[in-house]
């Protein structure tokens, strides 16, 4: 048997570790203005359309490092149950961050590099961890790009020199809207941790904090606007019980998904992609 490998190491809980945005960055065209902070785990920091701003911003008094604007999550999406999983024989055990769990990988904890930066697009890279926080190193890359009434967003994790898993997605934090249209097929179960798990089971009713199988655009509606949002991620989490914001989270598998078998395991060298487009309608 392969023996277990411990790399645990003193957490940073990103539910009470305040992230300062840093050095921002703007892209934009017409009425989309979109402002980036790299420094800040290369998040979006905010979204505004016509004036109207979409995400819960550092600013708004919910300054955690878990808690406003739109960042990346990677290698791993959601959380790990009580962070460990095991992958090619051998066993892994990350730090513990939330609860008993581990979450959201560590992308939104680390500074991202800068690759590239115009009126209407930008380029953000990242190498990964090869420590405690993620024994496989590799690489990630996002992009984001603005037409006058959508952002798309672009994001990949790449292997390194040996295999690994990963589920990656994003993390919004919309201001809270005045209607929420999403018609999910199917969803997860959660057990007595809070734990995605299966077998599927028919949309639970409102509030979630849950994870779907959803392959419709999904439509928010705020202060007389209106937000399409559409992926090629078939898992989508939502989590619409705090009253100031609702989150609406494209992911390419489930929560836990490495314990559950649904994570995408890529050979070395060997990249995973996937998008989110915001749309005003």
């Amino acid at each position: 048997m392969a023996a277990d490998r411990d790399l645990s190491v003193a957490p940073v809980d990103p539910a009470q570790t305040p992230m300062a945005p840093g050095e921002l960055i703007h892209i934009g065209r017409g009425a989309l203005s979109v402002v980036i902070a790299p420094e800040a785990g290369g998040r979006v920091a905010q979204i505004r359309h016509d004036g109207l701003e979409w995400l819960v911003g550092h600013d708004d008094d919910h300054q955690a490092m878990i808690a406003w604007g739109s960042y990346p999550m990677l290698p791993w999406a959601g959380r790990i149950r009580h962070g460990q999983f095991g992958f090619d024989g051998q066993r892994y055990a990350l730090p513990i961050n939330l609860g008993a769990h581990a979450i959201h990988g560590v992308g939104l904890a680390l500074p991202w590099r800068v690759d590239g930066h115009g009126p209407h697009d930008a380029e953000l890279s990242l190498d990964l961890p090869q420590d405690e926080r993620w024994p496989f190193g590799g690489r990630a890359h996002q992009r984001f790009e603005v037409t006058e009434r959508a952002l798309r967003m672009e994001s990949s994790v790449t292997a390194g020199k040996q295999g690994m898993p990963v589920t990656l997605g994003w993390h919004p934090w919309f201001r809270k809207p005045d209607c929420l249209d999403f018609a999910p097929t199917r969803a997860y179960p959660r057990d007595d941790e809070g734990i995605a798990c299966l077998p599927l089971i028919d949309p639970p009713a409102s509030p979630w904090d849950d994870c779907f199988i959803n392959t419709r655009p999904v439509e928010l509606q705020r202060a007389g606007q209106r937000l399409r949002l559409s992926s090629d991620c078939g898992h989508w989490v939502v989590y619409d019980e705090p009253a100031h914001a609702t989150c609406v989270e494209p992911q390419s598998g489930p929560p836990d998904a490495f314990n559950l078998g649904l994570a995408r395991y890529l050979a070395p060298e060997e990249s995973l992609s996937a998008w989110f487009l915001l749309e005003w309608l």
